[in-house]
């Protein structure tokens, strides 16, 4: 076959298999991430084998893609309004869950393990991120509410943050690391890393409002999507020819845009737009996931196999997760239930964390950067298998959701005069309290094109009523009237 037919054919394979497997583990109750990771297994080379390896290096491009998609949406939740608004516990109890995860690996891996400055580094600041994806789910499903979700929504918009920052901080530290092994120049390894991420930081932040002054209240849907893929594009471009990530200048570029507009409504048009790059992107690293590094003997690091490495990082980021959480909360003095549970809705991770193991293999390169992305892979599907579980005993053991009537609504049981209510009066008034809150749906707002076209269409109608009223036979016309 020809390279086009190849690379067409590949597609249609990664995007079908994709989804396929979605349906399939929908009846596990499983997060469509673990269903495009494995359909990318099931395609690659250690089972069917259907994609050339030579179309999945083609695709080395999709990382960037994928995450500077994803860090576009964070920035959205670094509205400084808000920010202000949830105060700094919220800010306190997020670094601290996510740097104590990435301490304590960083102290078994480096200190423990002796699996090497680069390594450990890069490894610990993965850990950071978080893919609560399910907890939402469960949380939108269960209608849970309290101080528990307030806090658990809140730390799941920033936590993100903190991992890009961690991952660009430890990429040029790992960088400096092997470099200086080497004997590069110290300006070099060192200095030279954060000026270009200052230098992306500022980038981003200019390419933020020139997508303000060009996206915004634009009337046309079509074109706001279309400037805003084309600077997140021409930026990823930039990044690359200056050899730096994108993750900064993406989070950036939608801080300053939210921040500037106010505008939510560019953040959710892209959200439709990117679940196919995503599939694409899951599904190949999927394809990428080598399965026989974790127990084979040549990619043990140290003398320790991969398998290890990956069981470690698995059991200390949830301790180090439930760690940090608890004693955020115990410094901001949040409530016992709160500081008991919270660290259980933090413990799934997948979307950003496999994103940024891709972009370390692709940078690092063979050996540190691809057993990295191995077992990344692999835990996070470990990750994901047992997500929706804690996030569902999170709020079970903080009572932040209830079947029960009683648990739901607070009615007297007396009326004014200490006579006692019977059950039916006490269950009518429940369901008054109930429809009470819930929210009022405002009606839809139209165009004034729309507002036109539809203001024409009832003149029409109005029309053609009349005609076929003053055509009918007078008697007919009065009995009709």
């Amino acid at each position: 076959m020809s390279s086009a037919t190849t690379v067409t054919i590949s597609l249609a394979l990664m995007l079908l298999f994709g989804y396929l497997m979605t349906r399939v583990v929908r009846l596990l109750r499983l997060p469509n991430v673990t269903a495009y990771i494995l359909a990318g297994i099931l395609l690659g080379p250690y089972v069917l084998h259907l994609v050339p390896q030579s179309v999945i290096d083609g695709m080395d491009f999709l990382p960037d893609l994928a995450l500077a998609f994803i860090a576009f949406s964070v920035g959205e939740f670094f509205e400084f309004d808000t920010l202000k608004k949830n105060g700094m516990k919220v800010v306190v109890i997020t670094i601290l869950e996510s740097l104590m995860a990435s301490f304590v690996i960083f102290i078994a891996t480096f200190y423990v393990m002796r699996l090497g400055l680069a390594f450990s580094i890069m490894l610990s600041a993965l850990a950071a991120a978080t893919a609560p994806a399910s907890t939402i789910m469960t949380i939108r499903q269960t209608h849970a509410k309290g101080d528990l979700v307030n806090t658990l929504l809140q730390v799941v918009a920033l936590d993100d943050v903190v991992g890009l920052v961690a991952y660009s901080i430890a990429i040029s530290v790992a960088l400096s690391s092997i470099h200086g092994a080497s004997g590069g120049s110290q300006f070099t390894v060192v200095v030279l890393p954060i000026i270009k991420n200052i230098g992306a930081l500022v980038l981003g932040a200019f390419a933020g409002w020139i997508l303000k002054l060009t996206a915004f209240n634009r009337q046309s849907t079509d074109n706001r999507l279309i400037i805003a893929i084309c600077v997140l594009v021409v930026f990823c471009g930039i990044c690359s020819f200056m050899d730096t990530s994108p993750l900064l200048g993406c989070m950036a570029i939608g801080t300053v845009y939210i921040n500037t507009t106010k505008d939510d409504k560019l953040f959710k048009q892209l959200n439709y737009f990117t679940p196919p790059i995503l599939l694409l992107f899951f599904v190949r690293s999927g394809m990428n996931f080598q399965l026989g590094d974790l127990f084979s003997s040549k990619n043990a690091i140290n003398g320790i196999p991969l398998i290890s490495v990956s069981v470690v990082y698995f059991f200390l980021r949830i301790l180090g997760k439930y760690t940090g959480a608890w004693l955020g909360c115990l410094i901001t003095h949040k409530e016992t239930r709160v500081r008991r549970y919270l660290g259980l809705g933090l413990v799934p991770q997948a979307g950003v964390a496999i994103g940024l193991a891709a972009m370390c293999a692709r940078i690092l390169g063979p050996g540190i950067g691809t057993d990295m992305q191995t077992i990344i892979m692999f835990s996070s599907v470990l990750y994901e298998l047992i997500g929706p579980a804690c996030g569902k005993l999170c709020l079970y053991l903080s009572k932040s959701y209830s079947n029960d009537l009683n648990d739901l609504t607070e009615v007297a049981q007396v009326d004014e005069a200490g006579n006692k209510k019977a059950p039916i009066e006490i269950l009518i008034e429940q369901i008054q309290q109930i429809q009470k809150e819930l929210p009022v749906h405002p009606e839809p707002q139209i165009s004034p094109e729309e507002a036109a076209f539809q203001q024409a269409a009832d003149h029409h109608a109005q029309y053609e009523y009349m005609d076929a009223n003053y055509r009918m036979k007078p008697g007919k016309l009065h009995s009709r009237l």
